[in-house]
């Protein structure tokens, strides 16, 4: 019913606005009646020679033509033929328009609408991150409508506004109407056509940089890849460093792609575009103080090489597994399957003791320890040969170097004797352990020799602290 209305208000429009006259119109000459009246007036006069009424007569004639001339003209001013053919124009334009946004509204919008529905019931899937559901299809169906119904009001609103200057440019006197309500749309079509002609040489230039930098990141990771499979030996230069000295100089090339890029951008040098770009780094900067220091770290972890992904080492009292190594945070796996993450910022600034670098080809494994104490009763020697033979038992163990005894500290009552051994399988140690300590249960065992320590204590009698007491003194005469 609106858009009716609307199309019934522009045909009044039509009919009214070029019914008046030009403005440039000129006032109407004087009837031909009055113009030869006025021009026979003074050749109706009695003139002395017939010369006079010749020309009198000649000047009439002269003055009748250019009245008729100016009356054609008047008379061209009012709407004719041409009017009513520019009418019935405009009509056709209001009725092709109607026609079109019936079949837009009533035939086309639904056809889509109803196909898109069906093909995405069967095709389109729920949207979803991380098994957690974000969009069902319904609702996905319901915003692919509502953005169908968005364009259906945009291109309807697009024909109704390109109606008014078609058919304003058919009148003179609303053409300039028409001029400007085609300038609205022209002119910034006109400016995005020119613009993007003139922004080609800087697009090329664009293309040619991220052209290189693609090449040169290509050739970055295959020198990467032949040092970390150790084809390309670079003295001093460690293959687990190839991985993170690519990303590091990927990151150095993106952020010189963009350096350079930079200028060549459109409104690149607008105030709106600096400040947002400060902006940006303003925020960045104070938002990921942490994240940039936990970065630094990593890559100066990585360069240090205290650990890789699969040692077992220590960080303060944690003990696990390296199972993940990232430029942010370190995730260690215990011995209990339990996960631990390390900032790199706390790992940079605390001790870590790597038990795997000792099980390397050129050394001789990681030793393993334990102490016993045992009283001057039994002889020491008895008491090595026991511990080696139960630290020889022990599933792990290496033979070489064979396991030796220290006498670590001689106490009052007792000494106290540790056992040492080498083992290359730092994984299962917890489990090493734990063996060697039944064997040397069951080595003194089978000895005799009880591991139990004796408790020294001194007791002293409360009686004899008290003083004695005193008898009362005998009576005279008993």
């Amino acid at each position: 019913m609106k858009t009716k209305a609307y199309f019934f208000g522009i045909a009044a429009l039509l009919l009214l606005l070029p019914l008046a006259p030009a403005q440039e119109a000129g006032p109407f000459p004087p009837p031909p009646g009055e113009t030869a009246s006025a021009a026979a007036g003074p050749a109706a006069e009695p003139a002395g020679e017939a010369g006079s009424l010749a020309e009198a007569v000649e000047a009439a004639g002269q003055e009748l033509e250019e009245a008729v001339e100016e009356l054609e003209e008047a008379a061209g001013r009012f709407p004719g033929s041409g009017f009513w053919r520019r009418i019935l124009g405009a009509l056709a334009i209001l009725i092709v328009q109607i026609l079109v946004i019936w079949f837009i509204w009533h035939f086309l919008y639904g056809k889509i609408n109803k196909k898109v529905i069906g093909w995405g019931a069967y095709h389109i899937k729920p949207l979803t991150i991380k098994k957690l559901k974000i969009l069902t299809v319904a609702q996905i169906l319901s915003v692919v409508t509502f953005l169908l119904r968005i364009l259906k009001y945009l291109v309807t609103a697009f024909l109704l506004f390109i109606t008014l200057p078609v058919i304003f440019s058919l009148f003179p006197q609303t053409r300039h109407i028409a001029n400007q309500l085609f300038g609205y749309i022209l002119n910034p079509l006109r400016r995005i056509f020119l613009g993007a002609i003139s922004y080609v040489p800087n697009l090329i230039t664009i293309v040619i940089i991220i052209w290189v930098m693609r090449y040169i990141l290509r050739g970055l990771k295959f020198l990467a890849g032949q040092v970390e499979r150790q084809r390309l030996v670079i003295p001093g230069f460690y293959p687990d460093w190839s991985k993170p000295t690519y990303k590091l100089l990927r990151i150095l090339v993106y952020a010189f792609t963009m350096v350079m890029i930079y200028p060549y951008l459109p409104g690149s040098g607008s105030p709106i575009f600096q400040g947002v770009s400060v902006f940006a780094g303003i925020i960045l900067s104070l938002g990921s103080s942490s994240a940039i220091g936990n970065i630094i770290a990593g890559l100066v972890i990585t360069y240090m090489r205290p650990f890789k992904i699969g040692d077992r080492i220590q960080i303060g009292n944690v003990t696990g597994f390296v199972e993940e190594k990232s430029l942010i945070v370190i995730k260690l796996r215990t011995h209990k399957n339990e996960y631990v993450t390390f900032p790199n910022t706390m790992i940079l600034s605390s001790s870590i003791t790597n038990y795997s670098t000792s099980t390397d080809t050129e050394k001789k494994g990681l030793i393993i320890h334990a102490d016993v104490t045992m009283n001057y009763q039994v002889p020491w020697r008895k008491v090595e040969e026991i511990m080696i033979n139960a630290a020889v038992k022990t599933p792990g163990i290496e033979s070489e170097p064979p396991p030796w005894v220290l006498q670590t500290a001689l106490e009052d009552f007792y000494a106290r004797y540790q056992i040492n051994a080498c083992t290359r399988d730092t994984d299962s140690v917890p489990a090493i352990y734990a063996d060697l300590y039944r064997n040397l249960q069951d080595g003194f065992a089978d000895e005799g020799i009880d591991l139990t320590a004796p408790i020294y204590r001194i007791n002293l009698p409360t009686e004899s602290h008290k003083p004695p007491e005193k008898k009362p003194p005998p009576e005279a005469g008993a």
